[in-house]
């Protein structure tokens, strides 16, 4: 087994948290409810990457911030329409998702 961390952030609508995180590249992996209508936790993927996403009431608070290391910021800045600005350990931009979530994606300098 290979150990990681796997932040946990809320959402109200999982099937459209889902669908702006394949915007960044991650598809959904499972998803699972105690009970039909029940509030969703799903699990979406970019390779080694993972993120749990809630719509249980106190998992997660919004405005919690992520740091996502990518291989190419500038193709998630051009998809979102955002600058990409340079800082001394990365090039980076920053996105909130449709629940206030903050994720910070960059390249690491060479």
């Amino acid at each position: 087994m290979r150990e990681e961390v796997i932040p946990i952030l809320h959402v109200g609508d999982a099937a459209a948290a889902v669908r702006w995180y394949a915007r960044l590249g991650f598809t959904q992996e499972w998803e699972h409810r105690f009970e039909p209508g029940l509030p969703a936790f799903v699990a979406v993927a970019r390779g080694p990457m993972r993120l749990f996403l809630s719509e249980h009431v106190g998992d997660a608070r919004p405005d919690t911030l992520v740091y996502l290391r990518v291989a190419d910021v500038e193709a998630v800045a051009a998809e979102f329409g955002l600058p990409v600005t340079q800082a001394p350990w990365a090039r980076e931009v920053e996105l909130r998702d449709p629940d206030g979530n903050r994720l910070r994606v960059g390249t690491p300098m060479d």
